[in-house]
């Protein structure tokens, strides 16, 4: 059993038995007519606790699929916690009810199942459960905070790698670009007199970085840029403003369109991608990224605007970071040992 599990078996065992202590204290249900058996009952309410407990935990990891995990945010994390308490509270207070009638009705006449007995018990468990939940966000309030802290560094490396990447990659093709016609002439010379198949070597990480684009409204109004100097592009009612850098100041332009029509144009343009349902971002031009359990934002360059991640694209946002990265390393480690393969790796269609 590994440490995770242990903690979560402790902080179950310890939030039951002070479910169980605050109505030994106040005696619901009846507990002051039973003398001692009241004790067997308290041991009873523990078991079933426990119980429900081990029982949502199940439902959790099966058929909501939310198995309990440390590496996927904090945002996860409390998100768990949340339907674990919206699942764990009506069922424990079913089983509690269902004992009350079974085992306690005996002497008390009003245990018996009832809607508004399971109401009663519904209230008291919520109270309860609040008041645990309380308890545990302010033990763990550092650790959630050390764990946003850890998460938004993890993010930032990673996205600087990307743009390192890039940076190294686009050099490397500029001292190259000479060397290949020579190639090229080389291999024309010895295929002479047989047919030869053009091959597109350009990547799509070519494409993201190096290319023009103009970009079109449903009007007759356009902007044409390098896809290199755009900042972002966001939703302004019936138009959409792009935000590009010229000449080393920030110019921004207004076109009639939706931000439909520019995903579809930038699609082949990897680097730009839809964080929220108004904004599109350069992840090149992102400067920093910010990122808490409520929000996460993304601030440019230059600009310093901080553009919203919408809740749908946060996850996506973080996949995306650790392909783009992941891929990068692959490409640059076979760029850096061509003899391996017997010739340079032009980025062939790898997709960043």
């Amino acid at each position: 059993m590994n440490k995770g599990h242990k903690e979560t078996i402790s902080i179950r065992f310890i939030s039951t038995a002070f479910m169980v202590l605050a109505i030994a204290i106040f005696k619901p249900f009846g507990l002051e007519a039973w003398q001692w058996q009241a004790y067997v009952h308290l041991l009873a309410i523990f078991a079933l606790g426990l119980f429900s407990c081990f029982l949502t935990e199940v439902i959790l990891r099966f058929i909501v699929r939310m198995p309990r995990s440390y590496d996927r945010g904090v945002s996860y994390i409390i998100g768990r916690n949340l339907r674990f308490q919206c699942i764990n509270t009506p069922l424990i207070s079913l089983l509690i009810c269902l004992y009350r009638h079974l085992a306690m009705s005996d002497l008390v006449e009003g245990n018996k199942l009832s809607l508004t007995n399971y109401l009663e018990t519904l209230v008291i468990i919520a109270f309860l459960s609040f008041a645990v939940g309380l308890y545990w966000r302010f033990k763990f309030r550092s650790r959630y905070l050390s764990a946003e802290l850890e998460e938004s560094k993890l993010l930032n490396e990673q996205l600087k790698k990307l743009q390192n990447s890039i940076d190294e990659r686009s050099k490397s093709k500029t001292e190259l670009a000479p060397v290949m016609p020579c190639k090229e002439e080389k291999d024309s010379k010895s295929n002479a007199g047989v047919p030869q198949q053009t091959e597109d070597v350009t990547s799509v990480g070519d494409t993201d970085q190096d290319s023009q684009i103009t970009l079109e409204g449903t009007t007759n109004e356009h902007v044409t840029l390098d896809i290199s100097n755009l900042l972002y592009i966001e939703a302004v009612g019936n138009y959409v403003k792009i935000c590009q850098m010229q000449e080393n100041d920030i110019h921004t332009n207004m076109i009639r369109a939706t931000m439909k029509q520019m995903e579809d144009s930038l699609q082949a343009y990897s680097m730009i991608v839809r964080c929220h349902r108004a904004f599109m971002v350069n992840l090149g031009q992102v400067e920093q990224i910010s990122s808490n359990s409520r929000a996460m934002q993304l601030v440019m360059r230059y600009s310093h605007d901080a553009i919203p991640v919408s809740r749908s694209n946060v996850n996506k946002l973080k996949e995306l970071l650790g392909l783009f990265t992941s891929i990068s390393f692959i490409v640059n480690m076979f760029n850096a040992c061509p003899k391996l393969l017997g010739q340079t790796v032009y980025d062939y269609s790898i997709g960043i």
